[in-house]
Order: C-alpha cells, then structure tokens, then sequence
C-alpha cells in the first residue's frame, strides 16, 4: 500500500508490541488483508443497524425517512470510526468501530414520533456536546475511574449480551419454544468462527469472523430463513440524506435524560478503550487518560456533525472489538478504511440494506462470542489489581448491583420515575455503583503507610512482617498485582541484604503510593549499605588468603549478589543517612 505509507498518524503512547498480534496498532497491512479486515468490520457494525430501524419503527417514520435516518447514522459512525483511528485530541488512535447506541432506541423513536428527524438534531447535538465535554473531565479522573472500575463495566456489557445472544441465536418466544433452524444456523456460525480463529492459519484467522457470517447466510438461505431479499428491488442504488428542520421545542426532560445516558455511555467507551490499549501494550499497566479522553471526543464530534442530518447517534462496538480479538489484528489502518467503507456505503441503500438482512441467528452467533470475549476480558482488568475488602465489596456489590437489575428488571421501579431509565440498565448501575462505592471507600485511605518492626522479634520474623505490610497495603492502594509482588520480593531481597551486618536492624518501614509511583523505603541502625558494588575476588584469589579475609570476600561477594537482584528488581534504588538512621529507597514505577 505505497499511497497510504505516505501518510503519517498522529502518534501513540509507545507500546510494547504483543508477540501474538499479527498486525499491530501502527502497522500497516498488505492491501488483501487491510481490505479483508474492515469489510467484516464495516459488515459488523451494519448488521446492527438494526437499532436504528426499532427506533425507527417505534417513531412511526415512513420508508424514505427511515432511509434518510440510516444513511446520515452511517455518516455519523464513518466520521467517529475513521477519527478513532487517526487519533490526536479527537481520537483514541486504536481501531474502535462506532455503531448505532442500543440504549437511545426507545428515546430517539419517541422523539422522532413526535417531531420526526428534526427533533433527532436537538438529540444529537445534546449527546454530542455532553461526551465532547465528558473527553476534557474524564482524563482528570483518574482516581475515580480505575481498571477495576472499567473492568466491571466491560464484564457487565458482556453480561448484559448473553441474553439477547441466545434469544437471538434461538429465536426463543416468551414461552421457551425455540426455533431448531435458527439454532442449527446459530451453531455453524459461531462454530465456524471459533475454529477458524482457533485452528486456522495467520491468514486464516483474519477472515474467521467474515468466515461464519457468510457460512451462516447461505445457510440460512439453504433453510428458507432468508427474508427480506425482495426489498432490494424497491430501494435506490444511491441516496444522500436530507436535511430535516431541526424542532428545538423538544420536551427539556427528554433531554436532561439524553444527556445522561450519553454520559453512561461514555463509561462503555472508556471500558473499550482500555481494552484495545491492553491488547496493543504487552506492558500495559493502567489506562491512559488522554487515549481515553480523544477516544469520548471522537463520538461526541461525530455525533455533533450528524446530527444536523437527523441522525441516530452511535456509540463505540464491543462486537467489533471482539472481531479485533478474533483477527489478533489492531492495526489503525484497518479502523481508517473501515471509516471510509461506511462512508462510502451510507450512498448506497441496497448495499446497507443487503447486510442489514443478515439473519438474526446470526448476528446472535456473533454477539455470543462477543459476551465471551467482554466478560474475560473484564475480569482480567478487574484482576490486575491487587484487592482488599474494599476492593472485593467494590467489584462484588458493583456486579450484584448491575446483574440484579438484569434478572429482577422490577428493581428499577423502585427508583423515582425520572431515574427509572437508568435504573434499569444494568451497565449503567454497575458502572455508577462501582465508582461511587470507589470514591467511598478511598476515604480513611491514606497513600502513606508506616510500620515499625517489633525489636524483639527475630531478623526472619521481621522480614516477614516487611513482605505482609506491603502486600496488604498493594491492596488497600489498589496497586497493580506484578508492582506488589515485586516490591515485596525486592523488600526482602533488601531486607536480607541490610541484615549481613551485624551492627545494621531495620526496625521501620515506610511505604507510599499513587497511581504511577510505588515507593518503599527501610530505615535501619547502623552503617549505610554501599551501593557502589566492589569486584568480588576471583577464585584463586581466595585460596591464598587467611581464613578472616576469605570470609570478608565472601561477604562482599553476596552482598554484591543481593545488589544485583535488587537493580534488576527495582526500578531505581538509593541508600544514604538522615539522621541517625539509615535508609535504604526502592522505588518502583506504577
């Protein structure tokens, strides 16, 4: 692809390339497998359009609205798409693919049944303009929005896809009866994406997801499941969405709750950066707020700019990212092509219309998969933390919160009526319950934390009592599990190498801690530890010395061992005297 090599992306925080990825974030593919790669990415986000069309349906909207609607939507997830990628302040600069936001259907139909695509431009502007203002907050909090609290976001989004999954893998009624073709189609396809993605080539494994789909289709054709085909003949071959006169009378409620579930939204888009940031960094180690921040000003520019077309607004995909998972291709490139396909296809209505008449069994297939993928990946963020009790009722009560709304939807009745709507998504309740109970509990928790030893204990002792001090405040600060364990190895390491000199006690420890630094520091009695290692003797340099200097040389000789360890264990290391004591500084980047 020599014409795209020409250009140059705006840039990324480095990233420690993953040894399985077979296009990485800023790589380029060759011109088969960039093309591959974003037409099942664009084939994806366009068999969700189907929220659009259920909005659509619930506002009542004749045929050529509805085709004006789903053309300027599909502007809207190109313009968010291709920004994603390209990065920069409006932009996560991973490959993150817009599709219509599940949770405006019922809204955006009521405000389109009363004002029509007019009043979807006052919808789209307010969405637009709280996420555009939600990307300059959110970098700011980053104490308030741990991974743990985006793990559980990401988990319960998984969560919430298992049911409509399976209904929709199953077309199972509201008695339990299912239909045997849809589950046969279901099967194949999803069994067909796991194989390929499991045992296939490298290029194999590109194309498992598009793969499935298409298996799944013909299938469904073969079985007779295949509806709708015969509305091709009655759609254009190209159109262009017209220009709706915006109502601005549209009820201030209405939009007060379009404001906040664009808000909530915006903690899905923060669960899904963070993912595609992990699978881009084998050295991930927290979120980074800036990728973050670009990645919620890409959907609020992009949903700002559609929606003087009358517009659904769109919101970031997990079944993409899944695709993404499935492919072990993260390549930008492949998120900018995919941005000009959409744009490209939201002129041609038989086009979006073919690839919204794929089969709903199989697009159940597909959101299985998805759900898997959410809700370990959730708990592989939740579990990169080290935890205490505060933790544990954190993430427990979070998931109880949210999953309890899930399967006792009569829950949310309970809440005052303007709130009900929110009470009754169980992402939102999750992600709210765990930030607030994260800000709750950070209270009566100091960064700083102190220990002194017990003089009558023994040196072992002591330095088991070193290891546990760090470990349970690794989990009172919410510290990364690896930074713990490390420090703790290191401590001891120290602690060992401070107590080879007999005119040398520790007897306190210090700790501190934030979310890029973790520092401890042993202050001990007696003569500072020399860092500065000097060269061991060599072995028959030993066996002509007495039996005093044989065992100074030794001495010497482990302690420079110990120094060693600790370098490599520690990201910096210092020693010196304050006072009458000692000390001895590990510092460890977070």
């Amino acid at each position: 692809m020599p014409l795209l090599s020409r250009f140059t992306l705006p840039p990324t925080p480095p990233f420690k390339r993953p040894h399985d990825l077979l296009y990485a974030s800023n790589e380029l593919p060759p011109a088969v497998p960039l093309a591959g790669l974003a037409l099942q990415h664009v084939a994806t986000a366009l068999a969700l359009i189907a929220y659009v069309l259920a909005s659509a349906k619930i506002g009542g909207l004749d045929s050529e609205a509805t085709r004006s609607m789903v053309t300027a939507t599909i502007l809207g997830m190109a313009i968010s798409t291709f920004l994603q990628s390209w990065g920069g302040r409006f932009g996560s600069g991973t490959l993150l693919v817009n599709i219509p936001d599940p949770l405006l259907v019922v809204i955006s139909g009521t405000v389109a049944a009363e004002f029509g695509l007019g009043g979807l431009v006052l919808v789209g502007i307010v969405n637009g303009a709280v996420a555009l203002g939600a990307g300059y907050i959110v970098p700011r909090l980053r104490a308030v929005l741990p991974p743990s609290v985006a793990g559980i976001v990401v988990c319960v989004a998984g969560i919430s896809l298992v049911a409509p999954a399976l209904t929709h893998m199953s077309d199972m009624d509201s008695a339990g009866a299912m239909n045997v073709y849809d589950v046969i189609i279901g099967l194949v396809t999803l069994g067909i994406i796991m194989g390929l993605s499991i045992w296939g080539s490298q290029r194999v494994k590109l194309f498992a997801l598009l793969a499935g789909l298409i298996a799944g289709v013909i299938l469904a054709a073969l079985l007779g499941e295949l509806e709708g085909v015969e509305q091709l003949a009655h759609t254009p071959v190209f159109g262009l969405p017209r220009l709706p006169a915006p109502a601005f009378n549209v009820d201030p409620g209405v939009l007060i709750a379009v404001a906040l579930l664009a808000l909530m939204t915006q903690l899905d888009t923060f669960g899904c950066v963070v993912l595609l940031h992990k699978m881009n960094d084998a050295d991930w180690r927290r979120a980074d707020m800036n990728m973050v921040g670009g990645g919620i000003r890409a959907n609020g520019l992009g949903n700002l700019l559609a929606s003087w077309l009358g517009a659904y607004p769109s919101a970031t995909s997990s079944a993409n990212i899944a695709l993404t998972h499935i492919s072990r291709s993260t390549s930008r490139w492949i998120g900018l092509a995919a941005g000009l396909l959409l744009a490209l296809t939201a002129f041609l209505p038989q086009v979006s219309l073919a690839l919204t008449l794929t089969p709903t069994a199989v697009i159940g297939a597909v959101e299985v998969y998805a759900a898997a993928y959410l809700i370990v990946s959730g708990i592989e963020l939740i579990a990169s933390r080290a935890m205490d009790s505060r933790g544990i009722f954190m993430v427990g009560l979070s998931f109880i919160a949210g999953t309890g709304v899930m399967f006792l939807p009569s829950l949310a009745n309970l809440a005052p009526e303007s709130f009900r709507f929110l009470a009754e998504n169980g992402i939102i309740v999750a992600g709210l319950t765990a930030i607030l109970l994260n800000l709750l509990f950070r209270l009566g928790t100091a960064q700083r934390a102190r220990l002194v030893l017990d003089a009558q204990k023994t040196r072992a002792e002591a330095a088991q009592d070193i290891v546990t001090f760090i470990e349970a405040q690794g989990a009172a600060w919410n510290a990364r599990r690896d930074a713990v364990r490390r420090a703790a190895l290191a401590a001891l390491e120290a602690a060992e190498a401070i107590q080879t000199s007999p005119e040398r006690r520790i007897h306190e420890v210090h700790g501190s801690f934030d979310e890029f630094n973790l520092d401890i520091e042993l202050l001990y009695s007696g003569p500072a530890l020399v860092l500065q290692a000097k060269p061991a003797a060599g072995a028959p340099a030993l066996l002509d010395v007495d039996d005093q200097a044989f065992e100074a040389a030794l001495d010497q000789a482990l302690s420079n061992v110990s120094q060693v360890l600790l370098r490599h264990m520690a990201d910096k290391v210092a020693s010196g005297k304050r006072g009458e004591n000692s000390y001895l500084r590990l510092h460890f980047d977070h």
